[in-house]
């Protein structure tokens, strides 16, 4: 049986992520890994680049749709490989959360998958929807 949560919940609980991503001591980070995607906050895999969130990572939920504020590109990817993941963590590298990427369809979604050490990695969208919004 799907969960039916109301509105002011999907966007309370959707906050909170913004809540635990700004709580480092500045911008929070956005992590690109290859690879299985490991247990919830389990060890990465090899990290293909770094990301930076504007501070605040976004705006109020809306709708239970969390929409992230621009996010710097990485113009000099750390490693070759194919993106598969993305990990959340704050400015203090405190994890948040763990999110599939892709091109397009994904929560995630960065600019290619092949990622080119030494290459521009950016994102193209970053939205979440939160329960059955």
């Amino acid at each position: 049986m799907t969960v039916a949560l109301s509105t002011a919940l999907r966007n309370s609980r959707a906050d909170e992520i913004t809540t635990a991503l700004d709580a480092g001591s500045g911008a929070a980070l956005l992590r690109i890994y290859n690879g299985s995607r490991p247990a919830t906050g389990g060890t990465a895999t090899t990290l293909l680049a770094e990301l930076t969130f504007t501070d605040p990572m976004a705006p109020a939920a809306s709708g239970g749709v969390l929409t992230a504020s621009a996010i710097t590109s990485d113009t000099s990817a750390n490693a070759t490989g194919t993106a598969s993941w993305g990990r959340l963590v704050d400015s203090d590298a405190n994890f948040v959360a763990d999110y599939d990427v892709g091109t397009s369809g994904s929560d995630l979604n960065l600019n290619t998958t092949a990622i080119v050490s030494g290459a521009t990695v950016a994102v193209t969208s970053f939205v979440l929807t939160e329960g059955n919004a």
